[in-house]
């Protein structure tokens, strides 16, 4: 199983060029993963130093891009927002800029477009537009009478890779003789990657298998990402109860503090302060909220513009209307429940 999830990034980190989709690999203590992202950098991309700790910065990050071709970061407890960010530009294309030594207006170019391999006990992505990019896979612990010696498994390793790397370089082969006469009905996020890998699956699996599963694996994280984030979760359960909610930002932080106290969602350093961080915060999870059926629209209405939200759910229960938004141009008195 764990060979079925990891074929398809192995496969997009043999292209030479991407959009590469990201590897979020998790597990409990004694699941080997630093041993497994070893592995997987040894075969695809040999280091003396397979495995490191995070970068400090976007430069340190770029620097790392432009003198590997695999970037695998090891036992993360979490993911700073610069950097998720960071990995989403790398994993699609980024570039970073920094000022020449000695010079006041010449510039040093940095752009790199890299597969990227991150470990931990839980999941460490949070925010969707870089889970939107990554398979997920957890692994299961080893029990005690299934324990190797790192020295055993790394020389069974060499004797095998070349047979390894040679299956996955003849699916790649077939990837290149019949990607352009790939036609999928729904194209994913990483579009580019999931052509390549639906034209290579044959040589490894019948066909449709990759689809299959690259769907079962998003719709996981999909349950991850809204479970893990207070505000996305607690849009969820009021649209469980409702099929529309229409007011203020204001109004929404009002309401879904009200429900906080009640259900204690999240930490206090997740929960948005302010009206304008909680529509921020809402603009990143809406995509996540539509795939489970719930649609949210920011316009403004009336001659004032003010800024109005709407969260329609195909899932929710009528109820009776509360109250409405007015449309005379003045301050929404209150939200409006359908």
């Amino acid at each position: 199983m764990t060979l079925s999830w990891l074929s398809p990034g192995v496969l997009a980190a043999l292209r030479p060029r991407g959009p590469y989709p990201l590897l979020a690999m998790s597990g409990e203590q004694g699941s080997a993963k630093t041993i497994l992202s070893k592995l997987l950098r040894a075969l695809v991309d040999p280091n003396v130093a397979p495995v490191r700790a995070l970068p400090r910065d976007e430069r340190e990050l770029m620097i790392a891009a432009n003198n590997g071709h695999l970037l695998a970061f090891d036992n993360l407890s979490g993911l700073p927002a610069w950097l998720s960010d960071a990995l989403c530009r790398v994993a699609s294309g980024g570039s970073f800029a920094v000022r020449q030594l000695y010079t006041d207006d010449e510039e040093v170019l940095f752009k790199a477009t890299r597969p990227t391999l991150l470990n931990g006990i839980e999941d460490v992505i949070r925010r969707s537009d870089l889970a939107d990019r990554a398979i997920f896979l957890t692994l299961e612990p080893i029990r005690e009478e299934q324990r190797r010696s790192e020295t055993e498994l790394w020389r069974e390793f060499e004797l095998a890779r070349p047979g390894i790397l040679g299956a996955f370089l003849d699916a790649a082969v077939e990837g290149l003789r019949a990607v352009d006469s790939i036609h999928l009905a729904r194209l994913p996020r990483m579009a580019d990657f999931a052509l390549w890998a639906a034209a290579c699956e044959t040589a490894l699996w019948p066909a449709g298998t990759f689809s299959r599963a690259y769907a079962a694996n998003r719709e996981a994280a999909i349950e991850s990402m809204i479970d893990a984030d207070p505000i996305a979760a607690c849009v969820r359960e009021l649209m469980s109860e409702h099929n529309s909610w229409t007011g203020s930002a204001a109004d929404l932080l009002r309401v879904s503090a009200q429900r906080r106290t009640e259900h204690i969602f999240g930490s206090g350093n997740a929960w948005p302060k302010s009206p304008r961080a909680l529509a921020g915060h809402l603009r990143r999870a809406q995509t996540f909220l539509r795939a489970v059926g719930i649609n949210i629209t920011f316009t403004r209405e009336g001659r004032a513009g003010n800024r109005v939200i709407r969260i329609r759910s195909s899932l929710g229960n009528t109820v009776s209307t509360v109250s409405s938004v007015r449309s005379n141009g003045s301050e929404p008195r209150s939200e409006h429940w359908s």
